[in-house]
């Protein structure tokens, strides 16, 4: 169940998978749902006329992807449904696309990816809206657009909201595309900067999970080791045989078992308190980590001390360990 990597391609490379352009109603079937498939495009057609945006046809040829994906892949019935509408109805609703910033004579698309690839496989020009927009408006337009219109899973929103981090684009306008709050928007970047590229490209966009499930899941990997046994997990035939709408339970409860069965890390604990009893220690630690608590009236004052002298103390470690001949 191969997917691309989700945050490589930031620059918005064409790609057939990756669209920003989906419509929840296409799923639906038969003569209701085309009827109001077209008076829903028409009345959007009529208010975008009434604005005083002028529609017109371009060869899908001319006009390349958007520099950023917000979607992780494309469902093939949905989008066969949609070329089947418009080879019978026409398209009602034209895309937005703006001049290409680096190639002239070409254009980029801000939303409406599927309805130009569509008019490609048919042979026939595409309608669009051209809008000179800088970088930012598109962002914005797009996210505003995909949001409202494609349904994007909890983790298309936030591998989107860290692409455009990682583009320079400031938490105010990732924001205002994607409609959410800085704590939503804090819990999505905290989830697409904690999972691994190779986690989400296995899963894939998860439509029926929530953030309180991909939150448990960023609890879990934010180990090094249960990450690691995460990957493992994703790659078995096992859980590539496994229906894609229960893979991501199947991955949480293979990791639960792995963490049980798991030898716990041996940790020391122990204390020390100064002769005056101004300054007592509590440290506890493992092979690769320590901790170490002070408490009683002159702890602030030996702490600093402690901090201030490390590189010193560092030394006298290694010149101790060199004597033992290590």
């Amino acid at each position: 169940m191969a997917r691309k990597n989700l945050l490589a391609s930031v620059t918005g490379q064409p790609s057939s998978k990756v669209d920003g352009d989906s419509r929840a109603d296409y799923t639906r079937r038969g003569a209701s749902r085309s009827m109001m498939v077209s008076i829903d495009e028409m009345a959007e057609n009529a208010k975008r006329m009434s604005a005083g945006e002028t529609i017109v046809s371009l060869d899908p040829a001319i006009i390349d992807s958007s520099f950023v994906a917000d979607r992780i892949d494309d469902d093939p019935s949905d989008f066969s449904v949609l070329l089947e509408a418009i080879r019978e109805h026409g398209q009602n609703t034209p895309v937005l696309v703006r001049p290409h910033p680096t190639s002239a004579g070409r254009y980029m698309i801000v939303f409406g990816h599927r309805r130009t690839r569509v008019a490609k496989e048919l042979g026939i020009p595409v309608k669009a809206i051209i809008k000179q927009l800088p970088d930012i408006a598109h962002v914005v337009a797009q996210g505003q657009e995909n949001t409202a219109r494609a349904n994007l899973s909890f983790v298309e929103k936030a591998l989107y909201a860290r692409k455009l981090l990682i583009m320079g684009h400031e938490k105010a306008t990732i924001r205002s595309a994607l409609s959410l709050d800085e704590t939503l928007l804090s819990r999505m970047l905290s989830v697409a900067e904690t999972i691994s590229p190779l986690i989400f490209e296995a899963l894939g966009p998860c439509r029926a999970v929530g953030r309180d499930r991909w939150e448990e899941l960023k609890k879990a990997v934010s180990d090094p080791k249960v990450s690691d046994q995460a990957e493992r997990t994703v790659q078995t035939e096992e859980f590539r045989t496994t229906p894609v709408a229960d893979q991501f339970g199947y991955l949480l409860q293979q990791l639960a078992k792995w963490r049980r069965k798991s030898p716990k890390a041996k940790t020391t604990v122990g204390t020390w308190m100064a002769q005056d009893e101004t300054v007592k220690a509590v440290f506890s630690g493992s092979a690769k980590a320590f901790s170490l608590k002070l408490s009683a009236p002159r702890s602030g004052e030996f702490g600093r001390y402690l901090s201030e002298n490390l590189e010193e103390f560092y030394d006298v470690f290694l010149a101790s360990k060199n004597s033992d001949g290590e």
